[in-house]
């Protein structure tokens, strides 16, 4: 979603008139139905990028009874996960003329620098 001064109340307005244009609207398919920007991004534009997951028992046991997505949803698999809870990696990034760049310090991601940093 785009960052600034009032961002997250901006979404009382309706997340279409905010993170979606007239060329992009948001979706319901699955997978996507969550995701909260979708218009095209211009040089000076804010965002954070937060892909997440996140196991939440109760809605995975029901999605389960119900089939829910179950062609999508390994369900033996997910269940291993029940008691992890989840996860979210934050960047916040500055649109450029070529690209984007990383704001701050990127935290580390890759489980050899995880595993470094927890072992002290």
């Amino acid at each position: 979603h785009m960052m600034g001064l009032d961002v997250h109340d901006m979404e009382d307005l309706g997340q279409i008139y905010v993170g979606f244009d007239e060329e992009t609207r948001p979706s319901d398919q699955f997978g996507t139905a969550s995701l909260r920007m979708g218009r095209r991004l211009d040089p000076g534009f804010v965002i954070t990028n937060e892909p997440g997951i996140y196991f939440i028992p109760e809605l995975i046991r029901q999605w389960e009874k119900e089939k829910t997505n179950a062609d999508f949803i390994n369900f033996d698999k997910v269940n291993t996960y029940l008691d992890f809870g989840g996860i979210r990696l934050e960047d916040n990034l500055l649109i450029t003329q070529t690209g984007s760049e990383i704001l701050g310090t990127r935290v580390p991601i890759e489980p050899g620098e995880v595993e470094q940093i927890v072992s002290g």
